[in-house]
This record gives C-alpha cells, sequence and structure tokens, in this order.
C-alpha cells in the first residue's frame, strides 16, 4: 500500500508549471546508465533488470514509479552508493576510499567524506549491532547516506521538486540523507514522510512523533508485496 501512494503522491505532485525529477535507494549510480536507456526506449525491462540490481519487489514496487517517469519524461536519478563500496568502508573503514581508482571515484559522492558519529541514526545502528563491526558499521552506512544526498543535490531542479524514495531509517527524525543535504545547502527545504504500522490504527503512537513531518500508519496485518 505505501508504494501505491508513493505513486499517487508522485502523480499529485506533478504540475506542469514546475519541474519534477525523481531519484531511489533502489538503483545504484552505475546503473545510471541502463536506467536512463529504459526511460528513453532503448533496452526493455527484461534488459534493464539483467543490468541492473534490482530489489526482489521492483516490478510490484518500483517499477509503476519508473514506468511514470518514462511516460511522463521525468529524470529518475540512480542516487545509492554501489554496494562493493558500502562493504569497502565496512570491512577497511572511510579514509580508504581515497585508494580507489579515479574511475570507481566517479561513482562516490566528493571525498573524504564528512562523517558525525554523533548523529542519531549512526548512534542507533552501533547500539544495535551491539558494536559488532564497530564504527565502520555506521559509517559504511553513512556511505550511502552521502551518496544520496550528493545526487539529490547534484540534480535539484532549479524550479521544481526532487521526490526521493529511500528507507525510513536513511531520513528519520531528519538524520541520514537529510543530515547530508543540510551540509551543503542549509537553506534547502527537506520534507519527508513516514510510514508505520500499528495494530490499532485509531490511536497514532505519539512516540512516533517528529519521526517526519508525515506520518503514514497502516495496520500490520495489511497484505504485503514482499
Amino acid at each position: 500500500m505505501i508504494h501505491w501512494l508513493q505513486l499517487l503522491l508522485t502523480e499529485a505532485i506533478d504540475v506542469e508549471e514546475r519541474e519534477l525529477i525523481l531519484g531511489a535507494e533502489m538503483f545504484e549510480t552505475d546503473d545510471q546508465l541502463p536506467l536512463n536507456e529504459y526511460l528513453n526506449g532503448f533496452i526493455n525491462l527484461s534488459k534493464l533488470e539483467k543490468n541492473t540490481r534490482v530489489w526482489p519487489n521492483f516490478k510490484t514496487d518500483y517499477l509503476p514509479l519508473v514506468d511514470y517517469a518514462k511516460e511522463n519524461n521525468h529524470k529518475f536519478i540512480a542516487t545509492n552508493v554501489p554496494r562493493r563500496y558500502a562493504s569497502f568502508v565496512y570491512h577497511n573503514g572511510l579514509d580508504t576510499l581515497e585508494y580507489l581508482s579515479d574511475e570507481a571515484k566517479l561513482l562516490l559522492p566528493p571525498l573524504p567524506i564528512l562523517y558525525d558519529g554523533t548523529v542519531g541514526c549512526y548512534v542507533e545502528i552501533l547500539e544495535m549491532s551491539g558494536g559488532h563491526g564497530g564504527d565502520n558499521l555506521p559509517k559504511s552506512q553513512a556511505l550511502k547516506d552521502a551518496c544520496m544526498a550528493h545526487n539529490i543535490s547534484v540534480n535539484l531542479p532549479k524550479n521544481g521538486i526532487f521526490i526521493h524514495y529511500n528507507g525510513a531509517f536513511h531520513s528519520q527524525n531528519k538524520d541520514g540523507i537529510a543530515w547530508y543535504l543540510r551540509q551543503t545547502n542549509p537553506e534547502l527545504k527537506v520534507l519527508t514522510i513516514d510510514a508505520t504500522e500499528q495494530d490499532d490504527i485509531s490511536i497514532f503512537d505519539e512516540d512516533r512523533l517528529g519521526v517526519a513531518d508525515f506520518i503514514i500508519t497502516t495496520p500490520t496485518n495489511l497484505t504485503k508485496t514482499h
């Protein structure tokens, strides 16, 4: 249901007077070429799936968004860092990204990457892991957030809106992606939407207040696509 609502929201925001650009965590920066080729009609869906690392629920949840961009001539930006580099940071640390090739660095945000271990989401990751992986675990998450924020920033329309689809952990409490966006553009207007589940949706869980600008609550027994 949440992914269906994403599509409805995108359609509602899309008006002729302003440019709309879409982007998503679900595509990595080295997926951009085949994604563009699909958007421009050069390859079909089968070729897109074979040449990108689409998620298992891609067809049900994200393809409608990509096809909406295709049908309406909107850009769709692959914002996330290639997962091999997040794994590289997990094993070797953020500073070692400097040793990658110039070609590899084209797929990354500008180096060195700013990191603040006191940001709430990174503190939470470390706590949840029980210290497993040390500081490199939240740093690998920070690399993803920094990369997505960078690709949002460089593709922001001058007179329009950039809609970014990502898991809640990357933006809740205006941490993660939103934190990195503020480092480069403190005046940027960032509006977040969070989705949560409750057994009883007639009474809102007030502990969720402040997690996002808008919070969508759905029943826990709602049918899921994955």
